[in-house]
């Protein structure tokens, strides 16, 4: 929570930006910008429990602002661009690959978020399948050409593009270069389900995650049972989210800290537990009715006026990280060592807490939201600053990790509570990349005890998933050096790679 007293504390800050080095002048605009808006007030009463819950770290925003005006995540209807153009953009409706490609670059340009560039670029292959006939070196090097304008332009690795669940040509030639590439962005994942995608289709993207950290999988059958019919994305680190909309708001709770004001597990259930959930949605509420009825955007922005979003197709996303201390602290205050991933009764209380949580958040109707029954959507969380001694979402802490097998039952039985954002990460030795194979039948395990979201990367790479999105190694060594680095999300790795022991997962063999 950025909160600013006096004017000489905004001076002292802007200074301190625009006297910055790392930060590159777009990396300072959009600091500067941030600056003015945390000027404002939260859109709550000041002596809400809210900034008593902040400071104790049991509540975060996420620094999205202290204004927000617009969504947090937005996923335009991509297609509707390409069969109708936009008025706005004086875009007529794309004939070729050329002009398909053109219209998106344009108009990713213009699609919002909290990282000020698109968090969803679409289905790649689906989008541009229509306008390739036959894969020669001319489409190859457009393909390639878009790749590398959206990795150089969108300084951002939130960014997130899809591919799957079929087989394309557009999808093989992205598979076949991006290992080529190694580009942050986009951030990928394939859309798996058995039953469609062939294995040599997926055999191929294994090989481009080892090679790339690109893409994750996304058990794709298993989200439409949530999304009954409703057409969704994946967007930013891993979030499934319907498309023709988005997400307003990603706030959370670090039940870590929620447990070290608790006396024992019935006191976190039924009396701390609910006070902190409570407070949080009714902050999200206010921060919800704020961008609808006090900004310009579901107003005037051109991507509601000409139905590439529309209102009623966005959620709020309610966060939660630190589920793995949270289990450590209260089984010690019952005089137990229960560790997550290793001892059965650990899960079972992990299971009784989520348990708790989900019926909380369930319980609570918002005035919005009606594509998703009015409530908010569960998140689990990837982290952010100041969370050193949090663990990500539900996931087990790195260093406690059990063997493969093990680790993915229990991350499998804790995803499940996450219709929109949940996922496990796993680096493979070099070997890995000679056995594929071996490697999706591990995915494809994973997707029948119910796991939504998976990836792999290769230990040595250069690329790496960092909790959700990617970073290169030898960009963090530049910005720990003080040197200048395209994209902004290098900044947030520095904590995670530098403190948090990203580096140090257990690599796992095959």
């Amino acid at each position: 929570m950025e909160i600013f007293d006096k004017v000489e504390d905004i001076k002292k800050e802007v200074m301190n930006t625009i006297e910055n080095q790392s930060l590159t002048y777009e990396q300072q605009t959009y600091r500067l910008s941030k600056i003015a808006e945390n000027v404002m007030d939260y859109p709550i009463l000041k002596n809400d429990l809210f900034y008593e819950m902040y400071n104790k770290g049991k509540i975060c925003d996420l620094d999205e602002g202290h204004a927000p005006y617009a969504p947090r995540y937005i996923l335009p209807d991509y297609e509707k661009l390409l069969r109708e153009g936009s008025e706005f953009l004086r875009l007529t409706p794309a004939k070729n690959l050329r002009q398909a490609i053109n219209s998106l670059l344009i108009f990713y340009h213009h699609v919002p978020s909290i990282t000020r560039f698109p968090v969803y670029i679409g289905s790649l292959d689906t989008l541009l399948e229509p306008f390739v006939d036959e894969v020669n070196d001319d489409v190859i090097e457009e393909i390639k050409l878009f790749l590398i304008q959206l990795d150089r332009t969108i300084n951002d690795s939130f960014c997130h593009a899809n591919i799957g669940p079929y087989e394309t040509k557009v999808g093989n030639i992205i598979l076949d270069i991006i290992g080529e590439l190694q580009n942050v962005t986009p951030n990928m994942t394939l859309l798996y389900d058995s039953e469609i995608t062939p294995d040599n289709f997926a055999e191929k993207a294994i090989k481009a995650s080892l090679d790339s950290a690109n893409p994750a999988f996304a058990n794709l059958s298993y989200y439409k049972k949530d999304f009954n019919g409703i057409p969704f994305g994946i967007a930013s680190c891993y979030n499934a989210l319907p498309t023709t909309g988005g997400a307003f708001t990603l706030s959370r709770i670090r039940l870590n800290k929620i447990a070290d004001d608790s006396k024992d597990i019935d006191d976190f259930i039924n009396r701390e537990l609910p006070k902190v959930v409570d407070t949080l949605l009714h902050f999200m509420e206010s921060k919800i009715d704020f961008l609808v009825n006090k900004t310009s955007f579901f107003e005037s922005n051109f991507l509601v006026r000409e139905g590439f979003v529309k209102l009623e197709n966005f959620v709020g996303l309610f966060g939660v990280v630190g589920l793995h201390e949270c289990i450590e602290t209260l089984s010690a205050k019952e005089g137990k060592t229960l560790v997550l991933g290793t001892d059965k009764e650990a899960k079972e209380l992990g299971v009784k807490i989520m348990d708790q949580v989900e019926e909380l958040v369930n319980n609570f109707t918002s005035k919005y939201s009606p594509v998703w029954n009015n409530k908010f959507m569960l998140h689990a969380q990837v982290g952010a600053a100041n969370d050193k001694g949090t663990t990500a979402g539900t996931r087990i802490q790195i260093g406690k990790e059990p063997d493969i097998y093990q680790h993915i039952r229990t991350a499998a039985r804790l995803q499940q509570y996450f219709p929109s954002g949940t996922g496990d990460h796993f680096p493979f030795e070099s070997t890995a990349e000679k056995n594929p194979k071996a490697i999706l039948d591990i995915f494809r395990g994973a997707f029948k005890l119910n796991m939504r979201y998976i990836s792999c990367y290769k230990e040595d790479g250069d690329l790496i998933r960092v909790t959700g999105y990617l970073v290169k190694k030898s960009d963090l060594e530049k910005f720990n050096r003080g040197e200048q680095v395209s994209y902004d999300t290098v900044q947030y790795a520095q904590d995670p790679l530098n403190e948090y022991g990203i580096l140090e997962r257990k690599v796992q063999n095959v």
